[in-house]
């Protein structure tokens, strides 16, 4: 009896440690030692809120990313730390709330409860055990949501205080839409090589020296991953898939629409209200006196809206067999229709097209064996994906497998062989020495895996290696300073009234031009010169190769018709509002916050993080 005794009171004592040793992680919920994880002021973060906002952070990112986020990212992206001070910038609210006395009554709190939907029946009316099941399946007790309920309308409160009714200044849209609508007319002129009055002299060794030391960048490698792959892709495998004689006379069969298509036309089609309009248009044809064209202009319409485009015969219902007998060019009609009487204008003839299936055979089968190419490889993947678990390297897929190993020098440039696909560039680009090669997918059905072997970084490249392209930069540079000379003497003229003509010059003119304008065939700095000009202003743009000489002829500021303009003004009304508002609730979330005291626990947020790893 005695050693049954000793036994039970053993049992229960590793059972109360148990218990004891379990109480402080609150495994599910957290509802343990640690429910409050934070206070500011009077007002309280529990774990719960805390574990529940950083889940849904983390949730949102892997829906933007397409793609899982470990807990051990999400803490290198820094999500815990912006949750927390989200969650301390909206309790600092509460805190105030609760400074000012400002709360709501229960009858207001009742009505809001009451028009929740997911809190309603089917029959539209609140529904007590569905306001349950809902609190249920978030975590949250009723007067743990209720709570929540006065805090989120009081904090509402405060902040509408500060941000409802924001507005801007009429006179500051007004700088903003003037500056994106103003106008301007110029005109420039082009000098290139062959404006020139004399030949570029000849380099000297030295003179390609000191240009290739002042362009160093643009004789430096860019930083080069060595990286080792095996891939697979649905061309390597597509001449080992079979494909039998009965599956390739199915998929014809299926696509037969396509491959043996009836006798079309291209045409166009003008209903009227009677038959009566209809006929006075026709004979109007006939005679000469208009035109289908004119018919559709002064019926308020483009060409596009009577275009059928190609149809066949039992598109056109009791009106075929009129259409169908016209030529390319006739105009048909009256013809019934269901939009009443119409006349119809045929503008191409379509023959049938009748493909057989010896002839489509050829494409089929390479549909067909790369659609079985890209499931063999599908059905691969979990293999590769072991192997690698297993500690497999790219050489033992390549052994191993169907898969073939291969090296490139990747670098953003890069778009031959793999690296044309954008999945392995997205890769290359992220991967390190310190990651294990995991099989992933390219676009076109295929995988690979990858290992860094190492990264080359930037090498100025030396002169020898790189003399022809330091010549034709010391050629393009010579031509240009060479042309921007002679051009100083021409702008000299023009700012003294001479006009471009006097001078010999070609030009080129853009009129009404805008900042969100582009004039192709000139430097990037293009639209940036002109607004930095000033009417009458005569500027020099350097080219590659070429000069440009501007001369601002007039501006205009925006119209005040522009209706694009006046929707931007709208816009841009209701974002700077928005904006400004969003800066009186920063400034007053950051001074409640430097009067109130913020205590944090450490070892609470710690327990919330245990439970995400």
């Amino acid at each position: 009896m005695a050693a049954k005794g000793i036994s039970r009171t053993f049992v229960w004592i590793l059972m109360g440690l148990l218990i004891l040793g379990l109480a402080g992680f609150g495994a599910t919920n957290l509802s343990g030692a640690f429910s409050t994880l934070a206070r500011v002021g009077t007002a309280e973060i529990r774990q719960g809120e805390y574990s529940r906002a950083l889940q849904n952070e983390i949730r949102a990112r892997e829906s933007e990313r397409g793609e899982a986020i470990s807990f051990q990212q999400a803490r290198t992206m820094g999500i815990p730390d912006q949750v927390l001070a989200q969650l301390v910038t909206t309790a600092s609210f509460d805190h105030e709330a609760d400074r000012l006395g400002i709360s709501i009554g229960d009858d207001n709190l009742r009505q809001q409860i009451l028009g929740i939907q997911a809190f309603q029946g089917i029959d539209g009316n609140f529904d007590r055990e569905a306001y349950a099941f809902a609190l249920d399946r978030i975590g949250l007790t009723e007067a743990e949501f209720e709570t929540d309920m006065r805090e989120e309308t009081a904090r509402a409160l405060v902040q509408s205080a500060v941000m409802a009714g924001v507005t801007v200044p009429d006179a500051y849209l007004d700088t903003l839409l003037t500056y994106l609508g103003e106008e301007r007319d110029i005109t420039w002129a082009v000098l290139d090589r062959a404006d020139l009055d004399t030949g570029l002299p000849v380099p000297t060794e030295d003179d390609l020296r000191s240009y290739h030391q002042g362009n160093l960048p643009s004789f430096t490698t860019p930083e080069t991953k060595r990286i080792t792959y095996a891939w697979l892709t649905p061309e390597m495998i597509i001449d080992t898939v079979e494909v039998d004689e009965q599956s390739l006379r199915d998929a014809y069969e299926e696509r037969a629409a396509e491959f043996n298509q009836p006798e079309r036309r291209l045409v166009e089609r003008l209903a009227f209200a009677d038959t009566g309009a209809a006929e006075t248009a026709i004979a109007g044809i006939r005679d000469g006196s208009t035109d289908f064209e004119t018919l559709v202009e002064g019926r308020g319409l483009d060409l596009v809206d009577v275009d059928l485009g190609d149809v066949a015969r039992e598109d056109l219902g009791s009106a075929a067999d009129a259409v169908f007998a016209a030529q390319t060019g006739d105009v048909v009609g009256p013809l019934e229709t269901e939009l009443g009487p119409a006349l119809f204008r045929v503008n191409a003839i379509l023959s049938a097209q009748e493909t057989t299936f010896e002839e489509a055979q050829p494409q089929l089968r390479d549909t067909l064996a790369a659609d079985r190419a890209r499931r063999v490889i599908d059905s691969r993947i979990d293999r590769v994906a072991d192997l690698l678990a297993g500690g497999a390297t790219i050489e033992d897929l390549a052994a191993e497998t169907d898969m073939e190993q291969g090296r490139i020098d990747w670098h953003p440039g890069v778009t031959d062989g793999i690296g044309a696909y954008e999945a392995f560039r997205q890769a290359a680009e992220a991967i390190t020495e310190d990651d294990f090669p995991d099989v992933e997918q390219l676009g076109d059905g295929g995988i690979f895996a990858m290992r860094l072997d190492r990264v080359i970084e930037p090498e100025i490249q030396p002169l020898d290696e790189v003399r022809d392209a330091v010549l034709a930069g010391w050629r393009q540079q010579a031509t240009v300073t060479a042309l921007s000379e002679k051009a100083d003497a021409l702008m000299t003229d023009l700012r003294g009234g001479t006009e471009f003509a006097d001078l010999g010059l070609d030009t080129f003119d853009a009129q009404s031009l805008t900042r969100q304008g582009f004039q192709p065939d000139t430097p990037p700095e293009f639209i940036e010169t002109v607004f930095d000009m000033q009417p009458g202003d005569v500027s020099l743009l350097e080219g590659e190769g070429r000069v440009f000489i501007l001369r601002l002829d007039a501006v205009r500021p925006p119209a005040p018709d522009n209706e694009d303009l006046n929707q931007l003004r709208n816009a841009l009304r209701d974002q700077s509002a928005s904006s400004v508002a969003q800066d009186f609730y920063q400034i007053l979330a950051t001074d409640i916050r430097s009067r109130t005291e913020i205590e944090i626990d450490q070892q609470a947020i710690n327990a919330v993080h245990s439970n995400f790893q």
